[in-house]
């Protein structure tokens, strides 16, 4: 007898509807998975046999195939293990079930056939959902994730058994969990509040900035200044999340496997800092089935990147298209990828190897070739893309001693969250949500500037040697540190903030 099985699988961050198929036949025993499956499912045979037989069941001792189709995709992952089982339940007459053709199956089993946490389970619940699927069968322990999906009818089951009892109507329908989650507003904890960092307040404003617009930022300064403290007060100032963006960042990180069972739904920008030791794949996203790296895991968030030039010219240049195109497309064997990589970049640098080139204090013990070598690490092209470059200078000792507290990181948050809510009603009815993500098109629209402004403007274009991009970079900054003041007219003093926080060194 043939038996068929919905289920889904995860390409890229979006999915698509596999059949599971199970024909059971007269013959040597023996079980075959077929369809492009990779290692994990082929160990689904041994999973799924000890399900059925801890379950009650009894596992056909004869020729069995399972098949994953459509065959022309390698499929990847447990997710399949669920609706194998039943699919041979079905087939072998054990289970008769009422039709299952509106049903998604998705799940791992364990040997005793309990239900375990399978990654992935939003973007599958979500597309069983959009075509049309009326019962989407999850483990309990995922259900709250899955319920994030609005409308669908989520049934948790605990094992194998419980679910095969519901199929032949001798229970009832699990009462549909929906998640309790709301997105919270609140500034994460084990946060770096401003007002405890002493001095930098030129820094503080150019991370002020940032946050608002979006921007990319670079600081440069010698060791002990507080790049790096500064990098991680950046997470108190970022404006709250909206519900689409919540969605869309706790989708990679399901797909990553990185969603805890506890935590369905993301509620604070992610900051990632990869050491500078990192891969190319683990950067930017690969592997034989391509998973999210580090910059789509950033995806309306932070990428940190701490002793910047450390990692290498080649794994910079990787990230000059995504900083540009907000995507990042993976090809492979296969076929190709694409992975949202929308971020702010952060980094943090010395200004030579030994840290102290420019210092009023210290000498700086480089040869001027070393001083260059090293800061040519990062190329013009790459610097290009950065909107902010600031020298974060040594803190002199009246201010570390300081009792006085600075504006605190809550004060700086509402003014940021002020400016973003500006460019949502600006934006509205685009994908765009920030000042940084604008286009020629939104630049030549949103950007008028004053006369002033248009003069000072020209004059940096020509003295300066800008590009285009350059040129482009600066209206955009420009743009929301008029935001930040409520002004719909940038102004010359908006202009000279922006074109003051171009790089200032050679590359």
């Amino acid at each position: 007898m043939l038996a068929k099985v919905s289920s889904c699988a995860i390409i890229g961050l979006e999915g698509t509807i596999v059949e599971v198929e199970a024909d059971i036949s007269a013959g040597l025993p023996s079980f075959t998975i077929v369809g492009l499956p990779d290692t994990a499912i082929q160990e689904a045979r041994e999973r799924v046999r000890a399900a059925i037989r801890n379950s009650g069941f009894t596992f056909p001792v004869k020729r069995i195939v399972a098949n994953l189709a459509p065959a022309d995709f390698k499929k990847a992952g447990p997710a399949y293990d669920l609706s194998i089982a039943l699919a041979i339940l079905i087939s072998s007459e054990q289970l008769k079930a009422a039709d299952v053709s509106n049903t998604v199956f998705l799940g791992e089993l364990s040997l005793d056939g309990s239900l375990r946490h399978t990654a992935g389970i939003l973007p599958m619940s979500a597309l069983a959902f959009q075509k049309g699927y009326r019962n989407i069968i999850v483990p309990a322990c995922d259900a709250a994730e899955a319920s994030l999906v609005e409308g669908a009818n989520i049934l948790p089951f605990t094992t194998l058994a419980e679910l095969a009892e519901y199929l032949q109507g001798n229970r009832p329908a699990p009462e549909v969990t929906k998640s309790k989650e709301k997105l919270k507003n609140d500034i994460p904890a084990n946060y770096v509040d401003l007002s405890f960092i002493k001095g930098q307040e030129n820094v503080k404003r150019a991370l002020e900035v940032a946050a608002a617009g979006g921007h990319n930022m670079v600081m440069t300064g010698p060791p002990g200044s507080g790049k790096t403290m500064l990098a991680r007060a950046l997470v108190s100032i970022l404006p709250p999340m909206t519900s689409a963006e919540s969605l869309e960042i706790t989708k990679i990180y399901s797909v990553a496997g990185l969603l805890p069972p506890d935590t369905p739904l993301i509620h604070n920008r992610p900051i990632r800092s990869p050491h500078y030791t990192i891969s190319s794949a683990g950067l930017v996203g690969g592997g034989t089935f391509p998973k999210p790296g580090e910059i789509s895991l950033s995806h309306r968030g932070v990428l940190f990147l701490d002793e910047l030039p450390e990692f290498g010219h080649s794994l910079l240049e990787l990230l000059r298209q995504p900083l540009e195109d907000k995507t990042v497309t993976i090809s492979r064997a296969q076929g190709s990828v694409s992975f949202p990589a929308n971020f702010m970049l952060v980094g943090a640098m010395n200004p030579c190897p030994c840290g102290f080139y420019g210092d009023n204090t210290k000498h700086c013990t480089c040869p001027p070739g070393s001083v260059i070598r090293y800061q040519r690490r990062i190329s013009g092209p790459f610097l290009d893309r950065i909107d902010i470059v600031i020298d974060v200078p040594r803190i002199e000792y009246e201010k570390l001693s300081s009792e006085h507290l600075a504006e605190t990181s809550e004060t700086v948050r509402q003014r940021v969250a002020s400016c973003r809510i500006i460019q949502l009603e600006r934006f509205r009815g685009s994908k765009i949500l920030s000042n940084a993500e604008m286009t020629p098109a939104e630049i030549r629209r949103f950007c008028t500037l004053e006369g002033d402004a248009q003069n000072l403007l020209r004059s940096a274009t020509k003295q300066l040697f800008l590009s285009a991009r350059a040129y482009h970079r600066i209206l955009k900054l420009a743009r929301t540190i008029a935001d930040l003041e409520n002004n719909d007219i940038i102004k010359s003093h908006h202009v000279a903030e922006a074109i003051q926080y171009r790089p200032r060194w050679q590359v």
